[in-house]
Parts: structure tokens; sequence; C-alpha cells
């Protein structure tokens, strides 16, 4: 309320001080019709003037502040990758019956441009997802999250998240996971029931987690060409991954 008066009274000042500036013009020179000419062609132009700073220059303010915003959520994505996803996109991809038919198009390099990005996205949305929990070590994927439940939770308790729906539902793929997991004592012993649920919900996991991987790669080569350089060495979809130069 003591902020709202204080601008009140500033403004009336700065009206107050625009009408002194007028008489004292008026007075000395004697020109009250031109005065009053240029009074409502100033006036006229009162409208663009509020064009430009309350909608062009408002909304440039604010792609800049999301381009801000955008780049501080893919440094939280960053921190997911690198203490959790890179990990269960190989783990995820142990389950998958058909993991050798994508793994060559999921090798990506520093030749590759936004169209080879786009295209492996869109040739994804036809892939078939053969999931089988027996395939793989279940007992070490859920110990592994298990470990990771409380980074999960942190990062789901970051509002600036809510600007990224689909690392959202990842998160919340991923989170779904693990209580599925913590809920059964042993998950070397499962029914064909428990089997099948598990398997849809790794593959749940497994389709936005591989797409939001593509979209961080394509970022970090935009971007971090060194963060880019490691990441495609260690790309969890290369057998022959390593971190050394080889």
């Amino acid at each position: 309320m003591k902020n709202l008066r204080r601008q009140s009274a500033f403004g009336i000042s700065l009206v107050m001080l625009s009408a002194l500036t007028y008489f004292i013009q008026v007075r000395l020179f004697h020109a009250g019709r031109d005065t009053l000419f240029y009074f409502l062609q100033d006036l006229a132009f009162v409208p663009i003037q509020i064009l430009l700073v309350t909608v062009i220059i408002d909304q440039v303010l604010r792609l800049r502040e999301k381009a801000a915003m955008l780049n501080k959520l893919n440094m939280v994505i960053g921190a997911f990758f690198s203490e959790a996803g890179t990990h269960l996109l190989k783990s995820f991809s142990g389950f998958d019956h058909h993991a050798d038919r994508i793994r060559p198009e999921l090798l990506v390099n520093g030749k590759w441009s936004d169209r080879q990005f786009a295209r492996v996205v869109t040739d994804l949305q036809t892939y078939d997802y053969r999931i089988d929990v027996e395939k793989n070590d279940l007992g070490a994927l859920k110990l592994f999250l298990g470990g990771k439940r409380d980074f999960l939770l942190r990062l789901l308790e970051n509002q600036n998240l809510l600007e990224h729906e689909t690392f959202t539902e990842l998160l919340w793929a991923v989170f779904h996971l693990t209580e599925e997991l913590e809920a059964r004592a042993d998950v070397a012993h499962l029914s064909a029931v428990d089997r099948e649920h598990l398997a849809g919900d790794v593959r749940r996991a497994y389709v936005i987690l591989i797409a939001e991987w593509l979209g961080y790669m394509k970022h970090l080569k935009k971007e971090y060409p060194y963060l880019f350089s490691l990441a495609v060495r260690t790309n969890p979809f290369d057998e022959h991954a390593s971190a050394l130069f080889q």
C-alpha cells in the first residue's frame, strides 16, 4: 500500500511538471495555438508508445526470460542424465528384445544435423518396444532406482520443471517405476501379471527417456560442444562406449 501511494504521488508529480512546462512555454512565446498543436501531436503518439513498451518490448523480454529459464532447465536435465538417465537408458535397453534394431540409429555423433535428430525422433514413433523384465537384471534396476529416490524427489520439487512438461512426465514415469519395484520384496520371483505390469512401466519410462535424451544431446551439440563430446563417447547405446579417446 505504501509503495502504491509513492507511485501515485510520483505520477501526479510528473503530470504537474508537464502541465507547468506547457504553461511556461505559452507565457514565454505567446503561441498557445502551436503549443496545443504539438501537444495533440505528442498525445497521438502515446498509443504507439504503449504498443512498443507493453507489447513488443515486453514480448522480447519474455522471450529472453523464457530462453534463460530453458537454459537453467537444461542444466537440471543434464544433472539428471549424469546422475541417473544415462544409466537407465543402458539398463532399459537391456530389457528390450529389439534394442539391436534401433541401436545403430542412436549412435549420435558430431555430424548429426537438426534434421537428423528430428528424423530419428520420428522414426522411433513407429518402433516396436518389446520389453521383457526377465531379459535383464530387474533386481539391479530396483537397487539403482532405490538409491536415486531422494534425487528424483528433489527434481520433482523443482517448480521450474513445470515449464518442461515432457521432462516432468519422464520424472513421474521413472518415480512410478521406482515405487512399483520397491513395493515388491522379491523381484526375482514374480507372477506373469506382475512381470507384464512392470514391463509396461519400464516401457513407458523408456520411450520418454529416449526422446528426452535425443533432445538433450541436440542441445549439448549446439550449446556445449565439450559436454557433447563426452556424451558421445559414453553413449549408452554404443556397446563399445568409453570416456577414453580411441
